[in-house]
């Protein structure tokens, strides 16, 4: 996450991506990392794009940050968690304020 915020120079990536989680194979050489971006679809579409170019460069940090023997091949996916839920809560906001 710090990586992609901090590192990343790419104007493909959105500034709003958010690191949701990673899944990571018991062998530690596949990484599945689930990002949140806020916006269009294209949007969503162009950093998936941009994150995908930089795999080379961020596995450089990671390799230079973390103490492995293999550095875990990334493999990026659009997470629409976050979406979903501020979604979901407006609403409920309008079936609530809608009653009243």
């Amino acid at each position: 996450s710090k990586v992609i915020s901090q590192e990343m120079k790419d104007p493909r990536i959105d500034p709003m991506t958010s690191v949701i989680a990673v899944e990571v194979t018991p062998d530690l050489k596949q990484a599945k990392v689930y990002v949140s971006v806020l916006g269009s679809d294209e949007k969503k579409q162009a950093t998936l794009e941009g994150l995908k170019s930089a795999t080379p460069f961020i596995r450089k940090h990671l390799a230079s940050t973390i103490n492995l023997r293999n550095t875990p091949e990334l493999h990026f996916v659009i997470d629409q968690s976050i979406a979903y839920g501020v979604d979901m809560s407006r609403k409920i906001d309008e079936v609530v304020n809608h009653g009243e």
